[in-house]
C-alpha cells in the first residue's frame, strides 16, 4: 500500500482570506488614529468652557482645528496611503493589503477612501500575485503641482492661523466683537485690545516666525549640517550676550530698549565666527563654521553665566529675555526690526540660486562659475540679519529654524528656490501656532512660546537623529 500525502493546512495557502479578526484589528487601529485629533480637540473644547475663561471663539476655532487634522489624516492613511501602497497603518501593523478587486494591483486613492471595488488580502497573497505599490511621480510636471498646491494651502493655513491669534487670547471674544474690531473699531474694549495687543504680538509672530525659517533653511543648507539651527554659529550667544551687558551696564529694562544691542551682539559674533573659519586656508568649510560657532557660543555663555551671578538685576531681565516671547512688545519693536528683516528675506531669495550650486559641493560650484566665498559671505550676512532681527526682537526662540526646513524639504525636494520660500511660510505659522496653543493651556496664565516650540521640537529632534534618512542634505 502507498501512503496518501496529507493535505497542506489551509492558512500555507496563499489564497485563504484574512481572518475577522486581523481585519477587525486592522479597522480599529485606523480609526484609533483618526480618534488622537478629536479626542484632543475634545478635551480642548471643553476645558475652555465659559466657566474656565474660554470663550465661544476658542471653543469653535479648536474644535474646527480637530476636525480637519482628522479629515486630513483620513485622507491620508485610508485614502493616499492605502490607495497608493495598499497598506493604511491599520493594515500594516496586520500584514494586511488592500487592492484592487478587478486589477489584483493598488486600488487609487478614491476607490481606498470609498472602498469601492476593493478588497483585502493578506501580504502572502498579493505578493503571490505580484502586487506592486504605486511608485511616486517624480516628473517635473508632478513636482510642480506638488509645490503650487503645498504652497497654495500653506497660504491658507497661514491666514487661518493670523486669523485665530486675533480672535483668542485671555479675554474670551465673539466672531462679532472679532469682526467690529477689525471694521469698525469705534474705541471699545474689545476694539482697543485687538488693536493694542493682538494685532501688534500676531504680526510680530508672523514676522519673527518668517525669518527664523528662512534663516534656519539658510543656515542648514551653507554648513551642510541637518541639525543646524541660529545656536550653531553663536547668533543666539553672541546676542544674549550683549543683552545681559547692556542690563548689566546701562540699566535697561524693556525689550524696546536692549533691541538693538541684542542685534548688534547677533553681527559681531556671527563676524568673529566667520572670522575663525576662515583662518588657514584663507576661506570657511561647513565644518569650521560649526566647530567656530561652537566655540564663540561657549564662550559666550560662560561670560553671560558670570555676569547674571554677579548681579541680580541682570539675572532677572536676562530670563525674562531669554525664554522667547511674543508677548509684551508693542508696533514700536515691530517697526524697529521689519527693515532688516524684509532686506534680509530679499537677500535669501537672491542667493538660492547659487545655494543650489554650493548644495553639489564646492569644487562643483567653482567649476560652473561660482565664486564660492562670496556665496558665502551672503548668506552668512543674510543669516545673521535674519536671527539677529528675530532674536533682538523676541529672545532666542529655539526649534523653528531646525524643524521647519525639513518638513518644507519634504514637500520641495533639495531646491532652495522653493525651500527658501516654504521655509518662510512654515515658520510663520508654526510661531503662530505655539503662540495661541501657549494662550490657553495654563489660563488665566500664559505659557511663553519659546517653552511651547521646545516642548514640540525635542521629540522632532529626537526622531530626527534617529531616522537617518531625514539627517542627509
Amino acid at each position: 500500500m502507498t501512503a496518501t500525502p496529507h493535505a497542506a493546512p489551509a492558512d500555507t495557502d496563499p489564497a485563504t482570506p484574512p481572518g475577522t479578526g486581523r481585519r477587525l484589528a486592522a479597522a480599529l487601529c485606523d480609526l484609533a488614529l483618526l480618534a488622537v485629533p478629536l479626542l484632543i480637540g475634545a478635551l480642548l473644547v471643553d476645558t475652555l468652557a465659559d466657566a474656565n475663561g474660554g470663550g465661544q471663539t476658542d471653543r469653535i476655532v479648536f474644535g474646527g482645528a480637530a476636525v480637519l487634522a482628522a479629515t486630513a489624516l483620513l485622507w491620508w492613511n485610508l485614502g493616499h496611503r492605502a490607495g497608493r501602497t495598499g497598506r493604511s497603518l491599520g493594515l500594516q501593523w496586520t500584514g494586511l493589503v488592500l487592492r484592487d478587486r478587478h486589477t489584483t494591483g493598488p486600488a487609487g486613492t478614491r476607490h481606498a477612501l470609498l472602498r469601492r471595488g476593493t478588497e483585502i488580502v493578506t501580504e502572502r497573497h498579493a505578493d503571490h500575485d505580484g502586487f506592486t505599490p504605486l511608485a511616486a511621480d517624480t516628473g517635473i510636471t508632478a513636482l510642480r503641482r506638488r509645490r503650487l498646491l503645498g504652497l497654495a494651502a500653506l497660504t491658507v493655513l497661514l491666514a487661518l492661523c493670523i486669523l485665530a491669534s486675533i480672535a483668542i487670547g485671555a479675554r474670551p471674544m465673539s466672531f462679532a466683537e472679532v469682526f467690529h474690531a477689525l471694521v469698525v473699531n469705534d474705541g471699545s474694549e474689545t476694539d482697543v485690545i485687538v488693536h493694542s495687543l493682538r494685532i501688534p504680538r500676531t504680526l510680530l509672530a508672523l514676522l519673527v516666525g518668517t525669518a527664523l525659517g528662512v534663516a534656519g533653511a539658510l543656515i542648514q543648507g551653507h554648513t551642510r549640517n541637518p541639525l543646524a539651527d541660529a545656536g550653531l554659529l553663536g547668533i543666539n550667544a553672541g546676542a544674549a550676550f550683549l543683552v545681559v551687558l547692556s542690563i548689566y551696564l546701562f540699566g535697561l529694562s524693556t525689550p524696546a530698549e536692549y533691541l538693538w544691542f541684542a542685534f548688534a551682539g547677533s553681527a559681531l559674533a556671527s563676524i568673529v565666527v566667520f572670522g575663525f573659519a576662515s583662518v588657514g586656508n584663507g576661506r570657511s568649510s561647513p565644518l569650521s563654521l560649526a566647530l567656530a560657532g561652537a566655540a564663540v557660543a561657549f564662550f559666550l555663555q560662560a561670560m553671560i553665566q558670570t555676569i547674571v551671578l554677579l548681579d541680580q538685576t541682570s539675572l532677572d531681565g536676562y530670563r525674562f529675555w531669554v525664554v522667547g516671547s511674543v508677548a509684551g512688545r508693542g508696533m514700536d519693536v515691530f517697526w524697529q526690526v521689519l527693515p532688516f528683516i524684509v532686506g534680509g528675506l530679499l537677500v535669501a531669495l537672491a542667493s538660492t540660486p547659487a545655494l543650489n550650486l554650493l548644495s553639489l559641493g564646492e569644487d562643483v560650484a567653482r567649476s560652473l562659475g561660482t565664486n564660492v566665498l562670496t556665496t558665502r559671505v551672503i548668506g552668512i550676512a543674510a543669516i545673521t540679519v535674519l536671527t539677529g532681527a528675530a532674536t533682538a526682537a523676541c529672545g532666542p526662540i529655539a526649534f523653528v529654524g531646525l524643524v521647519v526646513p525639513h518638513i518644507a524639504r519634504a514637500v520641495t525636494g533639495p531646491d532652495y528656490r522653493w525651500l527658501v520660500p516654504y521655509a518662510g511660510l512654515l515658520g510663520g505659522a508654526l510661531l503662530l501656532l505655539a503662540d495661541i496653543v501657549g494662550r490657553i493651556v495654563v489660563r488665566p496664565g500664559e505659557l511663553q512660546v519659546g517653552i511651547v516650540l521646545a516642548l514640540v521640537g525635542a521629540p522632532f529632534f529626537i526622531a530626527l537623529v534617529r531616522r537617518r534618512k531625514l539627517v542627509s542634505l
